[in-house]
């Protein structure tokens, strides 16, 4: 079985290596991608994969699919200790939701503004090697293009 999963928002593609937090890049929460978001005012982020949200918090979220193979998206780093805000969120855990569906809308620019690192890790837990890339590092992606798969 595959799962394609799909950009959670617009930006330039980076190596989990390259994530400024030491778990992420560490792969401690499972291997992945992630995604240097766009700097232009309010950003739309939508679910990687179709299935059901089952952790849902405005700084991340993770969506399981039918298999219960489940992708983390994490809004940024240490953006935990901003307790919400500068988040809106458009979901709630236990919904189902499409891949593409709007969850959460944020400002990554007033994140970076604020000292911390707006870089979006996208994490394929459970899995047990690298997912394929399915765009370079380096490369530009829209929200809702396809990311990656395992």
């Amino acid at each position: 079985m595959s799962i394609e999963v799909c950009a959670p928002l617009t930006g330039k593609v980076i190596d989990l290596d390259d994530v400024p937090d030491p778990v992420f890049a560490g792969r401690i929460v499972g291997p992945g991608v992630a995604v240097d978001p766009t700097r232009e005012g309010d950003v739309e982020v939508v679910a990687p994969i179709g299935g059901t949200i089952v952790k849902f918090h405005p700084h991340a979220f993770v969506v399981a699919s039918e298999s219960g193979a489940g992708v983390l998206v994490h809004l940024g780093i240490d953006t935990v200790q901003l307790e919400g805000e500068g988040f809106t969120l458009h979901a709630e855990e236990g919904q189902q939701v499409k891949a593409g569906d709007r969850l959460v809308t944020w400002n990554p620019e007033d994140i970076a503004a604020g000292g911390r690192s707006p870089i979006v890790p996208v994490i394929t837990l459970d899995a047990s090697e690298d997912p394929e890339l399915l765009v370079a590092v380096g490369e530009q992606i829209e929200a809702g293009a396809p990311l990656l798969s395992w």
